[in-house]
């Protein structure tokens, strides 16, 4: 069974930044794709926010790109979502996402809560 537990979130205040983590429980040698998405709303679809491959190729939604960077450490099978600049709008509960190489499923964390408020 694999896991993901994201940490990290918190309250901060607009034009702070905050980086969040997501640990896996498999080697991110066996991933081909780790991505963050975020839910604003109880009632709202999870959005796309940014991905990391296998490669290091990195991908942005336009709202975050130049403020968020996406990482990832394979010694310690985490990814990281580094947040600069962060707007209210950028309020939600985020979550990982990993699309392993041998595997048609994806896996995703419960999700971290970030609040963004003056």
């Amino acid at each position: 069974q694999v896991q993901l537990v994201e940490s990290g979130g918190g309250v901060v205040r607009p034009g702070e930044s905050l980086t969040i983590s997501c640990e896996v429980s498999m080697s991110l040698s066996k991933i081909t794709a780790m991505a963050w998405y975020r839910r604003q709303a109880p009632e709202a679809d999870r959005e796309f926010v940014a991905q990391i491959l296998y490669n290091n190729k990195r991908d942005y939604a336009e709202s975050v790109k130049g403020r968020f960077t996406v990482s990832k450490d394979n010694s310690r099978d985490t990814v990281f979502l580094k947040m600069d600049d962060l707007e209210v709008a950028d309020s939600g509960v985020y979550y990982c996402k990993i699309s392993p190489r041998l595997d048609p499923r994806d896996y995703w964390g419960e999700g971290t809560q970030v609040t963004v408020s003056s």
